[in-house]
C-alpha cells in the first residue's frame, strides 16, 4: 500500500480525489453508500446446519462511537454483546465492530463479504491492525477576513503541533486565494509550509455594508462564496466514503456563514436609506431615532421576511452538507480562529445590535456543522489548546460499528441512530442520524444534486 501511496503524492488534488477510495484500502466495508437493500436470504440444509448467507446490494451502515467512563477515560474492552444499536427505535444486529485505540486499528468483528447469488465465498479474513489516522484540513479562506491572516496561521500551527502525529495521513485544501491543494501525505513538514501560504480572502463589515449589492435576501456574492466552499467540501467527502471503517476527521477552519449580514445597516447605506435620511427620518447614531412608528412598520415588513428566507436557505445548505458527511462517516471539527469576540470591528462602526446578530449567526452555523456530524465546535474561545487536545483524544480512541438495516424501504432515506452500552456510568457519543444517497434511474446521486 505504501508504494501505491507514494505514487499518488505528486498528483494534483482533483485527480487524487477521484481515485483516493480505490487505492486506500483501510477496511472492508463503507457506511451508507448504496441504497438500502433487502434482508439476507437464508436456507436450511438437510442436516439442519445454516447454509451460507447470500446478499445482493446490501448496505452496511457504519457509525463511529466514543464510549468513556465516569472519569472520562475511553473504554477499549467492549464486545458486540456489550453494545445495542437502534435505527428509528428498532434494534439492529451488529455486523461489524472495529476498535481504534491510540490511533491503531483492531478488527473486532468483520461482516461477511457481499456475494452474488449462486456464488459461495469464504469468510472474510481479518486485516492486520494498522496505525495512523485520517485528517482533512479544510481552510475556508473565502470566509476568513484578510485581517485575520496572522491569527489563522497561529491557530493552524497549534493544530499541526497538537493533532498530527507520525503515521497520520492528511490532506490540505483551501477554498480561495491561498491555493492549498496538498494530496494525502504523511509528511508533516508540509503542514508548516502550507501554514505560511494561508491568506484570508473573506469580507469585513465595511465591505459587507458599503460594497455588496443585494436585496432583503442578502447579497448574491455571499451565496456564491458559500456554494463554492460547500461544493468543494462535498466533493472531498464523497470520495472519503470509499475509505472504510475509519473515522475521517474534517478539520474545518472558517469564520462561519451569514447570507444576510448587517441587513439594517446595509439598508441605511442603500438608496432607500439615503432617501430616508434626506427626510431626516434616520439619525446618524441610531437606526430608529426620529423614525415615525408607521415607517418602522414598513421597514420591518420589508426586511424581516427576506431575513427569514435567507436563514432558512442557509440552514438547508448546512444540513445537506452534514448529511453528506454522515454518509461518509466523516465528522466536522469546526474551528473559528476569531476566538472570543466582545465588540465589533474597530475599522467600521457597526451598531452593537447588528454586530451581535451577525456574530451569533456565524457561530451557530459552525456549531450546527459539528453537532450534526458528531464532531466538536471550537467557537467563541481563546483556549484552542484544550479544545485541540480533546479533538486529538476523540480521533485516537473510538469504535466503528456497522449493521445492515432491517428496514428495506428505499424511500425512507433519513433515519435516526441510537447506540447504548449495557454498562452503568458511561458516556456515549455518536452521530444521531444518517441519510441514504438518493437513487434515480438506477444511479445513486448525492442529495445535493
Amino acid at each position: 500500500m505504501m508504494s501505491i501511496l507514494i505514487r499518488l503524492f505528486g498528483m494534483n488534488l482533483v485527480r487524487y480525489l477521484c481515485i483516493v477510495g480505490t487505492v486506500i484500502t483501510l477496511s472492508v466495508t463503507t457506511g451508507a453508500q448504496t441504497p438500502p437493500a433487502q434482508e439476507p436470504v437464508s436456507a436450511q440444509s438437510e442436516n439442519n446446519e445454516q447454509s451460507p448467507t447470500f446478499r445482493s446490494g446490501v448496505t452496511l451502515v457504519t457509525t463511529d462511537v466514543i464510549i468513556r467512563d465516569s472519569n472520562g477515560q475511553f473504554i477499549p474492552d467492549l464486545e458486540t454483546e456489550d453494545l445495542l444499536v437502534y435505527e428509528d427505535g428498532q434494534p439492529q444486529e451488529i455486523a461489524s465492530l472495529v476498535l481504534v485505540h491510540g490511533g491503531r486499528v483492531y478488527n473486532q468483528l468483520l461482516p461477511p463479504p457481499p456475494v452474488q447469488e449462486g456464488i459461495i465465498l469464504p469468510p472474510a479474513r481479518p486485516v492486520a491492525d494498522s496505525a495512523g489516522r485520517i485528517f482533512i484540513f479544510f481552510v475556508d479562506d473565502l470566509h476568513l477576513e484578510r485581517g485575520l491572516t496572522l491569527q489563522v496561521r497561529k491557530v493552524f500551527k497549534k493544530i499541526a503541533d497538537t493533532l498530527v502525529h507520525e503515521g497520520d495521513m492528511f490532506g490540505i485544501v483551501s477554498t480561495g486565494t491561498s491555493g492549498l491543494a496538498i494530496d494525502m501525505t504523511y509528511d508533516r513538514s508540509l503542514l508548516y509550509s502550507a501554514m505560511e501560504r494561508i491568506t484570508g480572502d473573506g469580507l469585513n463589515a465595511q465591505e459587507f455594508i458599503e460594497e455588496l449589492n443585494g436585496g432583503t435576501n442578502g447579497p448574491l456574492e455571499l451565496r456564491w462564496r458559500v456554494h463554492k466552499a460547500f461544493k468543494l467540501a462535498r466533493e472531498i467527502i464523497g470520495n472519503l466514503e470509499r475509505v472504510e471503517n475509519r473515522r475521517k476527521a474534517f478539520i474545518y477552519l472558517s469564520s462561519g456563514y451569514d447570507f444576510n449580514p448587517f441587513h439594517m445597516q446595509r439598508l441605511r447605506e442603500s438608496s432607500t436609506g439615503a432617501a430616508l435620511r434626506s427626510l431626516e427620518e434616520f439619525d446618524n447614531t441610531s437606526y430608529y431615532r426620529g423614525i415615525p412608528e408607521y415607517r418602522l412598520e414598513q421597514l420591518a415588513g420589508m426586511i424581516q421576511p427576506g431575513s427569514v428566507f435567507a436563514d432558512t436557505d442557509l440552514a438547508a445548505e448546512l444540513a445537506d452538507l452534514a448529511r453528506s458527511a454522515n454518509r461518509a462517516n466523516a465528522s466536522f471539527y469546526t474551528i473559528d480562529p476569531r476566538g472570543l469576540q466582545a465588540v465589533s470591528d474597530i475599522e467600521y462602526d457597526v451598531p452593537l445590535m447588528e454586530w451581535h446578530r451577525h456574530l451569533q449567526q456565524t457561530q451557530v452555523t459552525m456549531r450546527m456543522l459539528a453537532e450534526l456530524t458528531g464532531g466538536i465546535a471550537v467557537v467563541n474561545t481563546n483556549n484552542f489548546d484544550d479544545a485541540l487536545q480533546k479533538i486529538d483524544a476523540e480521533t485516537s480512541d473510538y469504535y466503528v460499528l456497522g449493521f445492515y438495516s432491517n428496514n428495506p424501504d428505499p424511500t425512507y432515506r433519513t433515519r435516526e441512530l441510537k447506540v447504548e452500552v449495557n454498562r452503568s456510568d458511561v458516556e456515549v457519543r455518536h452521530r444521531t442520524h444518517y441519510t441514504f444517497a438518493r437513487e434515480l434511474n438506477n444511479t445513486v446521486l448525492d442529495s445535493a444534486q
